[in-house]
């Protein structure tokens, strides 16, 4: 695991708990496919929203039955980030 987002995922540990050493893409991968708004907008503000939609395009890719079940709410929960991010930017 990277030694930059270490405390961020301690926060986070029962994502991967099989793989306590699992690098950045794994653990966001694996947020993005048990997605629960606060942990994908707490990702998006650690590592940014194109690094939370880059991994949920290599899902996507993919093409698993896993990844198809959560689609329209990993793509309502990422609007609605990218939705608040603008209203912030903006002084709203």
């Amino acid at each position: 695991m990277a030694t930059l987002h270490r405390e961020f995922w301690r926060q986070h540990g029962g994502l991967v708990w099989s793989n306590p050493e699992a690098g950045d893409e794994v653990r966001i991968r694996a947020a993005l496919v048990r997605p629960r708004f606060d942990r994908l907008l707490g990702i998006a503000l650690e590592f940014g929203l194109d690094r939370l939609r880059q991994e949920w395009n290599v899902l996507l890719e993919e093409g698993t039955s896993e990844t198809r079940r959560v689609r329209a709410t990993v793509e309502r929960i990422l609007a609605n980030i990218e939705k608040g991010f603008v209203l912030a930017a903006s002084g709203n």
